[in-house]
């Protein structure tokens, strides 16, 4: 990172759904990755972007930016949220669809991550943290373009068709940009004949972005997306008998908000629907039987607000979200979901900076819960900043896990109760011009945590709540970037996340859960630039709990030669066999070529 890098950086406004927040003046652990970091990265969808990240275990069944599931920090991928311009994209159905997202990679400003229970941030399913991925809102016009190929070299598999695995993706991002409003339109499309039998995929994005201005006090902002996927689910459920499987998932998403302020008071109303539809076929070619069709829809409702006063900034709000779902094996079924919250941000002293509040929520299946929470830090010095933060959150049970009658593979549990977390960290972070290192222990306590689990291989996994699930937590991030010589930089970042998770449990089940928790998780990388050339090598090390270990390692080369960017990449450069999550290998040695073009209104 370029010190011109560094200083965009601290400008990042954290767009919390209660209060916006300067990066720099954060109060709890948040990392952000730009656009120019993205850039750099050998990755070919956001999926890949995601597991650069330290503490974020990303889990692909489908690569090429298909199936996958995202968790934090040693938790499920139910136990954390992903939001788009604050906007939640919780499936109430299962969070395996969460990702599938309607926003390329050229639309992206930059990825916000906040670790640890975050109800009193972003409410429900915040359990362990989230993801907020925030679109360009420039105010200027630009469009870009870009172009990706790539392909292992490998012959297709018998019965797969002929030649070999390969495939290629193209996206557009136009904005129109004036001093009172930024419309953005984005378009992408990727399609692979797969890595190995049956992985074939095709994925469409659809997505809008405009901002509004009146004037100075009152603005307008509309959002809307939709995403298409369709792919070959070889290995993702029940293997080895749905090595013929296939799957449909499909999305959309609308938001129209706005903001009104009134000297110190402002407030933003704002009303959002997402919509999904999943139809899983076990057997492509005879989908008369086997065939899992899925209908849900989330309408959210909310207001949001905040005054500054003397003694600092209140936030205070209500939100609502009424879920449905029709689904040929989990039934009809709707719930509503209402919260309200409270929150203080101030600052005692030059010193202490602090953010308290609390979350209440009610849900019609669970009653009422209140989630509290409290984040301090302590300016040192300039460079040195010490950080603690106390905080809780709960975990809804998703329709899956309460209705699901697919026997004889998974049957639900209606008794389910919802997971609820407390969650403990402290840091302490230096940074002096491109220099950055933090260092943290987190705790994190779950009660009434749901796993699948089953006596024997007889019988089919059903969700109980299984106990207490408790992870003690160490990490540490070093980044540092310099000039060696005019028109020449080097730099390197490491992260490096260990976990130790315990569950405690009276029955004596098997947990699923323990077999896929991660342990180890060691992210390295070193990038180095000469004029408009740069090379960039990642490389990822991790060791799941029952898992041998695995390394992966990313290459890629760019060339910037006047609007265009040319850049080639090899990822998993050692040819190493993995898989992430199902019955699923990874992609072995794939090799890439793309090209972008960009213009910008000067």
């Amino acid at each position: 990172m370029s010190q011109n890098q560094t200083q965009k950086l601290d400008e990042v406004i954290i767009q919390g759904n209660r209060l916006e927040t300067p990066f720099s003046k954060t109060n709890r652990d948040i990392q952000v990755i730009t656009q120019e970091q993205i850039e750099a990265l050998p990755v070919k969808s956001l999926n890949e972007v995601l597991t650069y990240i330290g503490g974020v275990d990303i889990r692909q069944r489908g690569p090429f930016g298909t199936q996958t599931d995202v968790a934090i920090d040693g938790g499920t991928s139910e136990q954390t949220i992903v939001l788009i311009n604050g906007v939640k994209m919780i499936d109430s159905q299962t969070a395996h669809n969460m990702m599938n997202i309607p926003v390329p990679l050229s639309a992206i400003d930059h990825i916000e991550v906040l670790r640890g229970a975050a109800a009193r941030v972003y409410g429900i399913n915040a359990l362990t943290g989230a993801i907020n991925i925030v679109t360009k809102k420039e105010r200027r016009s630009s469009v870009t373009a870009k172009l990706q190929t790539g392909s292992s070299f490998k012959s297709k598999d018998e019965g797969d068709g002929s030649g070999i695995y390969a495939g290629g993706s193209a996206e557009i991002t136009g904005i129109y940009g004036t001093d009172k409003q930024t419309q953005l339109f984005s378009i992408s499309q990727n399609k692979y004949n797969g890595q190995r039998y049956n992985s074939a995929s095709k994925n469409t994005r659809l997505f809008y972005n405009g901002n509004y201005d009146f004037n100075t006090n009152h603005s307008l902002q509309a959002m809307a997306g939709y995403a298409f996927s369709r792919f070959g689910a070889n290995g993702f459920y029940a293997a080895p008998g749905d090595v013929n499987s296939e799957e449909i998932v499909e999305s959309s998403v609308f938001s129209l908000s706005s903001k009104h302020s009134w000297g110190n008071f402002t407030i933003s109303p704002r009303i959002s629907n997402r919509y999904g539809e999943d139809d899983y076929r076990y057997f492509k070619y005879d989908i008369s039987k086997g065939r899992s069709m899925h209908y849900t829809n989330a309408l959210m409702l909310e207001l949001n607000a905040s005054l500054d006063t003397k003694i600092g900034t209140f936030g205070f709000g209500w939100e609502s979200r009424l879920e449905e779902i029709n689904s040929s094996n989990i039934g009809e079924h709707k719930r509503d979901n209402h919260g309200a919250y409270a929150e203080l941000k101030t600052k005692i002293g030059d010193k202490i900076r602090t953010s308290a509040g609390l979350y209440a929520n009610y849900n019609t299946d669970y009653d009422w819960q209140v989630y509290p929470g409290i984040d301090v830090a302590y300016l040192i010095n300039d460079a040195w900043t010490l950080s603690t933060s106390i905080g809780s959150g709960q975990r809804i049970p998703s329709f899956t896990d309460l209705y699901l009658d697919q026997r004889p593979g998974n049957v639900g549990n209606e008794s389910l109760e919802p997971e609820n977390a407390w969650s403990y960290e402290g840091n302490i972070q230096y940074q002096k011009r491109s220099f950055q290192f933090k260092t943290g222990y987190f705790y994190r306590n779950i009660t009434d945590f749901i796993d699948w689990v089953r006596d024997d291989a007889s019988e089919p996994y059903t969700p109980i709540n299984f106990g207490k699930n408790k992870i003690h937590g160490l990490y540490g991030r070093v980044q540092h970037h310099f000039e060696l010589a005019p028109q020449q930089k080097l730099g390197y970042d490491l992260s490096y996340h260990y976990l130790k998770p315990s569950l405690e449990n009276s029955e004596g089940n098997q947990s699923k859960y323990t077999l896929e928790s991660l342990k180890h998780q060691l992210i390295t990388g070193v990038n180095y630039q000469y004029k408009d050339f740069s090379i960039q090598l990642k490389n990822r090390w991790l060791k799941r709990e029952l898992a041998s270990a695995y390394h992966i390692t990313d290459l890629r080369v760019n060339y910037q030669l006047n609007k265009f960017l040319l850049y080639t990449e090899i990822t998993n450069l050692f040819d190493e066999e993995y898989t992430e999550a199902g019955a699923v290998p990874m992609p072995t040695r794939w090799f890439g070529l793309g090209v972008k073009y960009q213009w910008n209104q000067l």
